[in-house]
């Protein structure tokens, strides 16, 4: 394991954006009201898990049968986790409610973890995780789930299911990774062919450098694969097979040859679609379009941006849930595109009895907290499914979320992703988010909340001069991002320990 460290950067100006106001709303498990009323739609619907009774996707409330189609030994939802990508085919309305005739689930990688690289930020904390399955390359951060394990103790042996997104790089990102029993008998990978390597005298070929074999009388080309695909560079495939050894080098005798996970986002009987995943090409100003999941989307005009988003904001990596409708080409038009990448946090203790389960929202260190249907509320353990009633305890929460304004300027954080930890740390909190207002004579807010930062013992500025930060805020309007270390009073108040410039 070799740790690196995430440089900082001096973040550039950042215009104050008025955000969309959430009306009720629902949780992970808990009742359901969709933002805004949602896009009524029939098609598909392909997104992380958030949760369950039935199944939570995209924010909409899935009625089901229990029944879930896949060949990687997971029949049922009750054999699902959150952070799983699923395929729905079914109907979803305007009030978050759904009805899915068909669940499709498919593992992206199964197999051993090696060439653990972790990144740490600049207070040794572990934020980034990469990694290889069978030469493919796959990273995990703060907003992917992990079951038996976490960044932190993710290490080289480890044998895991990943469900991940494939990235313009031909790397992965993964929302999911589940520790499960080895069977290196019964593993699976997904890439781009190297190019040139294929050699169908042989029955060989390579992903992304990766030997993969395959006998004439077992081999089951599906999803519109032929062998002669195997011989155009770039293609991927998703091959599942049996891990061996040939000439003293690891490959892997394959059983099913096939379209990799793009094939999640194929039209459905109807034409509407909705889906989550990160942008692979970024957004053309020509031809008004950008890339993501393998599909072209098409921004017909900027009214289709939810919460101030942008056309300039859609650039590679970004994590991004889209609604919309098929061409006959297969462009999607979209109707709705909204951010789901976490662009603040919070961490400390949640104290008992703070959490208003009407409005679905809690105070942590003075962070107003809102809970969604979109929400992931999550631990490391394999057996706990949590709901917001869950966090009803002396907890130590970790919040990632989007920084959101109300009409009346009142800020919240929306939370995409809560992990839960037994430990607390009593007032100590710690959070990261866009300057809010900065008086150095008085205080500073951050996430709406306010911040004393003269006291007897003064605030430790790091990497920052408060004056500068100031006169940048007032003159330029800049509002860096910042990660604050804060404790809560006894009388209710907050005083800043520690701000220091995070990277944008």
């Amino acid at each position: 394991m070799t740790p690196q460290v995430t440089p900082k950067r001096l973040p550039l100006l950042f215009a104050p954006v008025a955000f969309g106001v959430l009306s009720a709303c629902g949780g992970g498990g808990g009742g359901v009201d969709i933002a805004e009323g949602g896009i009524r739609g029939t098609g598909s619907s392909v997104g992380p898990v958030s949760g369950f009774g039935s199944v939570f996707v995209n924010g909409v409330r899935f009625e089901t049968d229990g029944n879930v189609v896949s060949n990687d030994g997971i029949g049922s939802e009750a054999q699902l986790d959150k952070g799983m990508i699923l395929r729905i085919d079914g109907e979803w309305r305007t009030n978050g409610q759904g009805t899915a005739n068909a669940i499709e689930y498919d593992d992206t990688f199964r197999g051993r973890v090696s060439s653990v690289q972790k990144t740490t930020d600049a207070e040794g904390r572990i934020v980034r995780v990469s990694f290889r399955i069978y030469g493919q390359e796959i990273s995990a951060d703060k907003l992917t789930v992990l079951k038996g394990r976490s960044l932190e103790t993710l290490a080289n042996g480890d044998f895991v299911r990943v469900s991940a997104w494939q990235l313009e790089n031909g790397s992965y990102r993964a929302s999911y990774i589940g520790l499960i029993t080895p069977d290196e008998t019964d593993v699976e990978i997904e890439g781009r062919i190297t190019d040139g390597s294929a050699d169908l005298g042989l029955n060989r070929f390579e992903i992304n450098g990766f030997l993969i074999e395959y006998q004439d009388n077992t081999i089951e080309f599906r999803d519109g694969v032929a062998e002669n695909d195997l011989q155009t560079g770039g293609l991927s495939v998703e091959v599942e097979g049996e891990l061996v050894e040939i000439n003293g080098q690891p490959a892997i005798q394959a059983r099913t040859i096939g379209r990799d996970d793009t094939r999640r986002y194929r039209p459905g009987d109807a034409d509407d679609i909705e889906f989550t995943g990160p942008v692979s090409s970024a957004f053309n100003n020509t031809d008004r379009t950008f890339t993501i999941n393998g599909l072209t989307v098409l921004v017909p005009n900027d009214d289709v941006f939810e919460d101030g988003l942008t056309s300039g904001d859609l650039v590679s990596g970004l994590l991004v849930q889209v609604e919309g409708a098929f061409r006959s080409d297969g462009v999607v038009v979209a109707e709705e595109i909204e951010l789901r990448e976490a662009d603040s946090e919070v961490e400390g203790a949640i104290e008992p009895g703070v959490i208003d389960f009407s409005a679905r929202t809690f105070r942590l260190g003075g962070v107003l907290v809102q809970v969604t249907p979109q929400t992931i509320i999550t631990d490391d353990d394999d057996d706990q499914r949590l709901t917001l009633n869950d966090l009803n305890g002396r907890y130590e929460l970790e919040v990632e979320g989007i920084e959101r304004s109300r009409l009346d300027g009142s800020v919240f954080l929306e939370a995409v992703k809560i992990e839960r930890d037994d430990d607390d740390t009593d007032n100590e909190y710690q959070m990261t988010g866009r300057l809010g207002e900065i008086n150095c004579s008085v205080s500073i807010t951050v996430l709406g909340v306010r911040m004393d930062i003269t006291s007897a013992t003064a605030t430790e500025f790091d990497d920052v001069n408060c004056s500068q930060l100031e006169s940048d805020f007032r003159d330029r309007g800049l509002r860096p991002l910042l990660e604050v270390e804060y404790i809560k009073r006894n009388d209710g108040t907050f005083w800043a320990e520690e701000i220091e410039l995070e990277d944008d």
